[in-house]
């Protein structure tokens, strides 16, 4: 319990913290369980369920990116972890940025896969506007069809079979309708350009080159605005990234934590 709510967590290992961001499907050790395995022998290392999602506590469909960045302060403070690194996946990516906004001090690194600055800040508002209503619409649906919907634009064509079926899996099971749509509205709302100037943390932005969500221009503009800033380009691999490409993404991963 953090400040009265659930927040479910999965934590493994000792060392400098990574904390963990997954997308706005999936739970957090669904989506990152790879990383949790390979990471834990030299980090402390937590990946969360978003608040609305998994076993953490359910959420208003008011709530917003301030929110969500509120509830992860008090889960490090909670947790004593230490200036963590802040890995980020999508939504994870533009919540790591307002976490960063809010609590710049609290933060040594930025990793950011597949991420935006918001979708009002990283796309066309006509796309923007056309994801929300297929999201939203989404969310109605029961959930074997909700997975249909969304799945094909989280993978390249070649991601493994066996991995997308788990992630699939992972993804209706832990369904919760409010929830994503919470997360859905705060990504259409969310315009993070501001903050990337003022990022003064190491920072890299990992791209799969076959990532249908978040296209190619979208990774360059925040390589782009973020001082310093390394952009990461994983060949053939699609928007979950660190599912479907795991040993790709950990070793580039590994590669910013030693530096």
């Amino acid at each position: 319990m953090v400040d009265g709510h659930r927040i479910a967590y999965t934590r493994a290992g000792s060392g400098v913290p990574v904390i963990l961001l997954g997308g706005f499907v999936g739970t957090g050790k669904a989506t990152w369980q790879h990383q949790i395995e390979a990471l834990s022998a030299s980090h402390t290392v937590v990946a969360w369920d978003t608040p609305g999602s998994g076993e953490s506590f359910d959420v208003p469909e008011t709530f917003r990116l301030p929110e969500y960045a509120g509830c992860l302060a008090e889960l490090v403070a909670a947790l004593n972890l230490d200036r963590p690194v802040v890995v980020g996946l999508s939504f994870g990516g533009a919540l790591a940025l307002e976490f960063f906004r809010r609590h710049r001090g609290e933060v040594r690194g930025l990793f950011l896969a597949g991420a935006y600055a918001g979708w009002a800040g990283s796309l066309p508002p006509e796309v923007v506007a056309s994801r929300l209503r297929i999201s939203l619409e989404a969310s109605r649906l029961p959930p074997a069809e909700f997975v249909s919907t969304l799945l094909p634009s989280m993978f390249s064509a070649h991601a493994p079979a066996d991995r997308v079926a788990e992630f699939a899996n992972a993804i209706a099971t832990g369904f919760r309708p409010a929830g994503f749509r919470a997360m859905a509205l705060a990504s259409a709302e969310a315009d993070l350009r501001d903050v990337l100037p003022t990022i003064d943390v190491p920072t890299a932005i990992l791209h799969g080159d076959q990532d249908a969500r978040a296209p190619r221009q979208v990774a360059q503009d925040l390589h782009a605005s973020i001082p310093g800033s390394r952009l990461i380009v994983l060949p053939g691999a699609g928007h979950v990234s660190c599912v479907e490409a795991p040993e790709r993404f950990t070793a580039e991963l590994r590669t910013f934590l030693n530096r």
